[in-house]
């Protein structure tokens, strides 16, 4: 009984009821971990998004126009005609005297080239400049959905760059039409904050003036959310913009009990909005969101400590979805839906099943073979393969992880793998037990003569799984996950487990005669 308790036998044991207690959750559906199924076995939503990288080379040319209208303002250099473009920004310098200070401002921004002739600028990003900004914003764009669907608590969704500038969303366990479309306004939206003047002296004709003619001013036409008819004039540069918002909640109004959306802005923000409201007081400023007057509510004093609200005819669910998105951060380019692909639960399910009937399959086949070549040997090797697929089960359930078709196709390709560890054991001793050791000799001579073998093949495949995972997408990383797990499981169930088992069965083995039984070899000890 005491060499029951060897150290090899009892970490087989352990990795047994390891795999056993954090499998249960999984395989009945209990309470507690759980392996998370991907899009593809439990169904949802797959979307293809593009991002219009031109779109966020214009919107860095009005952040950069913002930054200079602050600049120029706060240091009293008079400038005129500023006015962004889709592809450069211009703007007339009134006293060129002023030129050294105001080189200096635009002195502190990367990637510009500065054209200057008698007082008048012509501002354009390097073409290195322009690569990266698109480079960037679809980075940008993957950061700030993930970041979205993250706060939103969608469970594992996967959010992955498709070419040069498309994005790919998969969205698991999105089941129903409403679900969906939420889904998608929660991605799409630009959540582009603004703060902009209103053009006082020109705003009477707004409904009477044409967006070429506001351009000509400098200006821009803007609908209110709640009546698109509704038009009012703004100043085209903003004043200040969400890349500046720190924080954004959803709040209810004392008196009507309606939700509305608080905002705090960083420092800069801060001082930005107190200067522009404390030297324009009596006059409007306009909340705006993805192009939308939100209110334009008339300066009363200055406004200090960086915050504000954004009211409108919101629902609980709409404002939350807007607070969500401003927080997580604005687009810095549109995305266009390119493809929206659900893929049903059904269709999961059936997933699930071939791959259930591919998996007890090829276990049931590999049970026969062992057992009727190996005879006792290959009932410890089933018993082995058993306890590694718990163990890679429980693995994945502690650690949240997603389980994926490819993923069962590596768990599939995991039992090959750690039956052949087995059957590298099982001959070598069937080797040792031909040349006429004793048992003993031939275990310990099976298992030392394996084990180079068996590591130096597992380890190879053990780095491609760490280097598909590192570098390959979603369905890729399944794969690696669950063939990484698995061939480490294979190796302690394979190298560490069954040697327990033979040291626990040493006495009984070495007293028999029937290596047939044992082994499935047929001559006996000592025959050669």
């Amino acid at each position: 009984m005491k060499k029951f308790f060897n150290i090899k036998t009892l970490v087989f044991i352990f990795l047994f009821l390891f795999g056993l207690i954090f499998s249960i959750p999984s395989v009945f559906g209990t309470s507690g971990p759980k392996v998370t199924l991907g899009l593809d076995l439990q169904g949802g939503l797959n979307i293809l998004l593009g991002v219009d990288t031109n779109e966020a080379i214009k919107s860095k040319y009005s952040l950069i126009a913002t930054q200079i209208n602050h600049e120029t303002q706060t240091k009293k250099i008079l400038i005129d005609s500023l006015k962004p473009s889709d592809d450069s920004l211009s703007f007339e310098l009134i006293d060129i005297s002023e030129r050294k200070a105001m080189d200096e401002i635009l002195s502190k921004i990367q990637g510009l080239n500065i054209d200057y002739t008698d007082g008048k600028y012509h501002i354009s990003f390097t073409p290195d400049e322009v690569r990266l900004i698109k480079t960037s914003s679809v980075d940008q764009a993957i950061d700030t959905i993930r970041s979205r669907l993250d706060i939103f608590g969608l469970s594992e969704p996967s959010v992955t760059k498709q070419g040069e500038d498309n994005v790919l969303v998969q969205l698991p366990g999105i089941k129903t039409a409403e679900e969906e479309q939420n889904a998608l306004d929660l991605i799409i939206r630009p959540a582009q904050l603004k703060m902009m003047a209103v053009d006082e002296d020109r705003n009477m004709r707004v409904l009477t003036m044409s967006d070429e003619e506001a351009r000509s001013f400098g200006d821009v036409i803007l609908p209110f959310v709640d009546n698109p008819e509704s038009k009012i004039l703004l100043k085209e540069i903003p004043i200040l913009d969400g890349s500046m918002l720190t924080d954004a909640r959803v709040a209810f109004e004392h008196q009507t009990n309606q939700p509305v959306i608080s905002f705090s802005l960083n420092s800069v923000g801060a001082k930005i909005f107190g200067d522009f409201s404390g030297s324009n007081v009596g006059k409007r400023m306009a909340v705006v969101l993805d192009n939308k007057v939100y209110s334009a509510p008339v300066i009363r004093e200055r406004i200090g400590g960086g915050s504000g609200q954004i009211s409108g005819a919101f629902t609980a669910e709409e404002a939350k979805n807007i607070a969500i998105a401003l927080r997580s951060g604005a687009l810095s380019a549109p995305l266009e839906l390119l493809e929206k692909r659900s893929i049903g639960p059904s269709l999961g399910a059936d997933s699930i099943k071939s791959s259930l009937i591919a998996l007890f399959g090829a276990f049931l086949a590999i049970i026969i073979f062992m057992i009727m070549y190996y005879g006792f040997a290959g009932v410890i090797a089933v018993i082995a393969l058993f306890v590694n697929i718990l163990a890679i089960i429980a693995v994945m359930s502690l650690f949240g992880a997603t389980l994926t078709l490819p993923g069962m196709a590596g768990i599939v390709l995991t039992v090959g793998m750690a039956i052949d560890a087995n059957i590298i054991i099982n001959e070598r001793i069937r080797e040792a037990l031909r040349n006429g050791d004793n048992i003993v000799k031939s275990i310990s001579f099976g298992y030392i003569n394996a084990t180079r073998a068996i590591f130096d093949a597992n380890n190879t495949t053990l780095i491609i799984a760490i280097l598909l995972y590192v570098y390959g997408t979603g369905p890729i990383k399944g794969f690696a996950i669950t063939m990484g797990i698995g061939i480490i499981a294979s190796i302690i169930t394979a190298i560490i487990g069954t040697h327990g088992i033979y040291l626990w069965l040493g006495d009984k083995i070495n007293n028999s005669t029937r290596l047939n039984f044992w082994f499935g070899i047929r001559n006996r000890r000592g025959e050669s």
